[in-house]
């Protein structure tokens, strides 16, 4: 009982917070959107901060701006977490006015950590523990010109492709409100989507800041181990490195993503995070090298592609050929270890102590994720009931996908641990054999098999993450851009007809109607390899520059009056 009233308690205080911060905010936070408003936050990021450098804008006007439409954002959505706006206006009259990002606006994941500010991440036992010192990241950036402003939902575990707890409650997507921005970095990804902010910050352990830029339109590249800040921030699972989680930006627009990747590396981010490698921005011609060479994985091999993600794969993949780019399959007649095989490994190294990590902090009677209800359920069964169990579905219903998911539920030894860290090696070096091989330098797929999934849809979509999933577990460096929209007569599917595969596959059906889902955004996933952000980068521009040219710009989402 006293769990249940502190819980309670915690969650009231920290709405009633967030609630008493906007009310109190000086009035023009609360004004219409102005013309002058509008011009400003059109504006790339790189005019805003060459304006602010040359003196002809100021600080607070930026942070004006933005803040009021950080407030409609969250106000449609739910999407912010800590808000940071009267701090942020002692921080844009002394920020650096000649750095990198001078002036900026800059929100950031809920994770991140500030002096004095909570990062609870949706565990009511963590309100009311403020951080004792600002992380790596935000140091970087406030030295770099930037005014950190807002911080940003996530889903409580940090576990989940939704972005809802009971500290903060649901956001939802700016594009249809019973669906999902996704998750863990959703939050975040509904105010870029809403106009709210253009320079943001997530992190990526499984798909975390690229299945919410797929879900919302907004764009990202996940970086590898070590190229991006994250100490003094807060997780879910201290100590998990076998599939680690990264620091990643996101933003609003493709020219924005270059801009702010660019000054924060100019920043020398080693010299603020011991575990940040020391390599600059590195400027890549693609032109001016040997032909590129695209592969397509078009199926995971576990969930096939629904038709609007099809579509958007297919739509770039017919411009690259068009315009003579040589487009090849993956993985062709000589593949690499499946996708699959990397899934469960991954799978298992990410929850290699049954989940007990990121549950440990939740209250009794506190909602967890639907899905991380289902991994820890399937965790705590005896193990002769899941291999019966597995069994089962490999021998009878010809199910080796859940079979096998199944039977990996249970807690690793550190001797079994050490031996998916040994598996796992193995499994990079056969892919990196394979796209060295066949001089390979991007692969390209979906970022998920669906658009964005409905409000509790983790409940069967949680083990469906197997197109991002896979490059974390090979660290490679991984973009999303949106595409086209879900187009309820283009993408509708006879589900009469479709013979699900699996059960990860027929859950993840049961969620697809392309009626109800018709306007979400639908992105592309570009990989490259390990530590290959700026190579990524480009082949991301190349890919944008095509659809622009043959009249099939993506439509940014734009809030109505």
């Amino acid at each position: 009982m006293y769990s249940f009233l502190a819980h309670r308690r915690a969650c009231a205080t920290k709405q009633h917070e967030r609630e008493e911060r906007i009310r109190s905010l000086p009035p023009e936070y609360r004004a219409p959107i102005s013309p002058a408003d509008k011009e400003l936050l059109a504006r790339p990021a790189s005019e805003i901060v060459t304006s602010v450098q040359e003196g002809s804008l100021v600080p607070a006007e930026v942070l004006v701006a933005y803040g009021k439409q950080a407030l409609r954002a969250h106000a449609a959505t739910n999407c912010l977490t800590e808000v940071l706006i009267a701090k942020a206006e002692g921080w844009a009259k002394t920020c650096n006015t000649h750095g990198p990002l001078a002036g900026m606006p800059v929100s950031v994941k809920d994770t991140v950590g500030f002096e004095g500010e909570d990062s609870c991440i949706g565990y009511s036992a963590w309100v009311g523990r403020p951080v004792k010192r600002d992380s790596a990241l935000v140091r970087l950036l406030k030295d770099a010109g930037a005014v950190p402003f807002v911080k940003t939902n996530v889903p409580i575990t940090l576990l989940s492709f939704e972005s809802a707890n009971e500290v903060f409650g649901t956001t939802t997507n700016p594009h249809n409100k019973d669906y999902s921005p996704g998750g863990s970095t959703g939050g975040e990804a509904a105010l870029l989507a809403y106009g709210g902010s253009r320079l943001g910050i997530g992190t990526d352990v499984a798909g975390s800041v690229r299945a919410p830029s797929h879900f919302s339109g907004v764009y990202t590249i996940k970086a590898s181990m070590h190229r991006f800040l994250k100490t003094g921030n807060v997780t879910s699972m201290p100590g998990q490195e076998g599939v680690p989680a990264v620091y990643s930006p996101m933003t609003r627009t493709l020219d924005d993503l270059e801009f702010f990747w660019k000054a924060v590396v100019s920043m020398k981010p080693w010299e603020y995070d011991h575990s940040v490698l020391p390599i600059p921005w590195r400027e890549i011609d693609l032109a001016a090298g040997k032909p590129i060479r695209w592969a397509v994985m078009w199926d995971d091999g576990v969930v096939a592609l629904s038709p609007p993600c099809r579509r958007a794969l297919e739509t770039v993949v017919s411009e690259l050929t068009a315009r003579g780019h040589e487009v090849v399959m993956l993985p062709g007649s000589n593949p690499p270890s499946p996708p699959f095989e990397g899934f469960r490994l991954a799978f298992q190294l990410l929850l290699a102590e049954a989940a007990k990590l990121s549950a440990r902090p939740i209250r009794w009677s506190e909602a967890t994720d639907p899905g991380m209800r289902q991994a820890r359920i399937a965790f705590s069964l005896p193990r002769i009931v899941k291999r019966v169990w597995a069994w089962y579905l490999r021998h009878v219903q010809h199910d080796e996908a859940y079979a096998g998911l199944v039977e990996d539920c249970y807690e690793k030894t550190t001797e079994q641990y050490m031996g998916l860290i040994a598996k796992r090696e193995a499994y990079r070096e056969v892919w990196f054999e394979k796209l060295k091989n066949d001089a390979i330098d991007f692969v390209l797929t979906a970022p998920n098999a669906l658009p964005a999934t409905p409000h509790g849809g983790m409940k069967n979509g949680f083990k469906g993450c197997g197109y991002t999933f896979l490059w974390n577990m090979l660290d490679y460096s991984a973009g999303i851009l949106p595409v086209t929209h879900v187009d309820k007569e283009l993408d509708a599917l006879d589900k009469d007809s479709f013979i699900p595969r699996n059960a990860v596959e027929r859950g993840m059906y049961e969620m697809y109607d392309a009626a109800k889902m018709h306007g979400l955004p639908v992105g592309v996933q570009v990989v490259g390899r390990r530590l290959e952000e700026e190579k990524v980068l480009e082949g991301m521009k190349i890919i944008e520059s095509l659809l622009k040219d043959s009249g099939k710009a993506y439509t940014l989402f734009e809030p109505a009056e």
